[in-house]
């Protein structure tokens, strides 16, 4: 229980205006007399008090007392401050800048705490085997062609993908997350126990499916119970703690140097994460717009399939196009920095923690921007921006190479929360697990294509940048796409952009 005392000298009018209920991060309600209670608000318990004592110049000391307890798992002590200062400043609307656009009730606080420790977890599982495969080609005594084999085969896993979010749609979030969660953990874990190559491969085949199922059941939980101006904000705090996930996996990693076998401790610990998902699936409900659609039997008019082929069309064709560029980008840029830059496994390092470490900045803003300024405008601004950025990185050097890759990264990283929750907007409750899967399928095809592509023109070229920039066309063409066919989401409700719901 946190309690805020503050003491104020008051004119009339200003003691009329503190006694009027604060309509801000709290919705007050009238409880007696000069004192408040909790309307609406992420907080568990709210109590606001005021005592006056008249002066003789006919001012008026007040004493304003308020305490509450918030209702953010986890991460309450990381908001312990900033609320704090805006329960003393209620004048002070700067204190409010870390705050969603939309005031949270206490059961959507809740959620969103739960699913970011949730998050977390699926981070950490989406970027074990990336960080560990090379250790185990070592151990197993495999070549490079062996690693790629393994990172082609595990992209079947969309399939699993698929499976589980299929199942979302008919049985609800809450059971699949939790199934989901826990048996990408479990398999994760065998896999730190494999005898060979072809048993690390297969688990992490139907982990990687399965935790990937996992963040699509995430991002549609967190869309389905967060308030319609909130929900791109929502989706920038989530993909800040997926990056926690991964950076976890990161910090860990020099666990795989104390020996041959050292990988194998990074797959181990991910048995942690089954007691964060049933800790937080205990006290996840399922989503209510799940509960009130469930026993519905939808019949979709003509118009309503027409528009929801293209929708899918346009999220499909956006993302496969994104990933053509991003995956490759991603994929090759330390191999580019190693030999045409000249760069040591040290001034890689160095060159990822200093151009990528901002990169949660921009997620942040990207989310505000998505909800105030418009999801069209934020996400074609981070898309031109991260492409022209990232590409030129493979084109300058020296200084001029470090700032792009910076501007690119941070800027880019401004419409990531606006395309990550278009998906989950824009179909209904009752195929929106489905259609997500699909379109993360379509993303799949489109980083396989990426590296392909990008790997046969760099060796014909004999240069990555001239292919990296060769597919930074597609996603200037997603820009176009969001600018002029993208319907504009911000402020509106699930059920107005899915009448199906209605």
């Amino acid at each position: 229980m946190t309690i805020v005392r503050t003491h104020l000298e008051c004119t009339d009018a200003e003691l009329a205006e503190r006694r009027t209920p604060r309509v801000d991060i709290v919705a007050e309600r009238v409880t007696g007399t000069d004192e408040w209670g909790l309307g609406e608000g992420p907080f568990r318990t709210y109590r606001r008090t005021i005592s006056t004592a008249a002066r003789p110049d006919g001012r008026h000391d007040v004493v304003e007392t308020t305490t509450y307890r918030l209702a953010i798992p986890v991460w309450g002590w990381l908001f312990a401050w900033p609320v704090r200062r805006a329960i003393s400043n209620r004048q002070d609307r700067f204190s409010y800048w870390w705050a969603p656009p939309d005031r949270l009730s206490a059961d959507a606080a809740s959620i969103l705490g739960l699913l970011c420790a949730v998050q977390i977890v699926d981070g950490y599982l989406g970027t074990v085997l990336t960080q560990t495969l090379s250790f185990a080609i070592d151990e197993f005594g495999r070549g490079n062609t062996a690693q790629g084999v393994v990172f082609g085969i595990v992209r079947f896993g969309v399939l699993v993908t698929l499976i589980m979010s299929f199942l979302a749609d008919r049985r609800g979030r809450r059971p699949l997350l939790l199934f989901t969660g826990v048996s990408s953990c479990v398999l994760t874990f065998l896999g730190g126990l494999s005898p060979n190559l072809v048993s690390l491969g297969g688990t992490q085949l139907v982990a990687r499916g399965l935790s990937t199922a996992l963040g699509i059941l995430i991002a549609i939980m967190a869309v389905e119970e967060m308030p319609a101006r909130s929900r791109a904000w929502a989706a920038s705090v989530l993909t800040m703690s997926a990056g926690l996930g991964s950076g976890m996996a990161v910090w860990v990693l020099p666990l795989a140097d104390l020996s041959v076998r050292g990988w194998r401790a990074i797959y181990l610990l991910s048995s942690l994460g089954i007691v964060v998902i049933v800790w937080a699936w205990r006290r996840l409900p399922e989503t209510r717009r799940f509960t009130e659609h469930a026993e519905e039997q939808i019949v979709l008019s003509d118009t309503d399939r027409e528009r929801r082929r293209i929708r899918f069309g346009l999220l499909g064709a956006s993302l496969l196009l994104l990933a053509l560029f991003a995956a490759p980008a991603s994929g090759f840029h330390n191999e580019f920095l190693r030999d045409e830059r000249g760069f040591s496994g040290v001034d890689i390092t160095v060159f990822t923690l200093v151009t990528a470490t901002p990169i949660g900045i921009g997620v942040l803003i990207g989310g505000r921007l998505s909800e105030t300024w418009g999801r069209r405008k934020t996400a074609a601004l981070g898309i031109i921006s991260g492409v022209t950025g990232i590409s030129l990185s493979f084109v300058f050097a020296g200084p001029a190479m470090w700032a792009a890759r910076l501007a690119g990264n941070v800027i880019g990283a401004v419409g990531v929360p606006a395309m990550a929750v278009y998906g989950p907007e824009l179909f209904g409750t009752h195929d929106r697990g489905r259609a997500n899967a699909l379109i993360v399928t379509a993303g799949v095809i489109g980083s396989a294509l990426g590296l392909v592509s990008v790997g046969w023109l760099s060796d014909y070229w004999d240069a990555i940048a001239p292919a990296i920039a060769l597919l930074g066309i597609g996603p200037l063409l997603v820009a176009l796409l969001v600018l002029t066919r993208f319907p504009e989401t911000a402020g509106a409700e699930l059920e107005e952009l899915n009448p199906e719901d209605a």
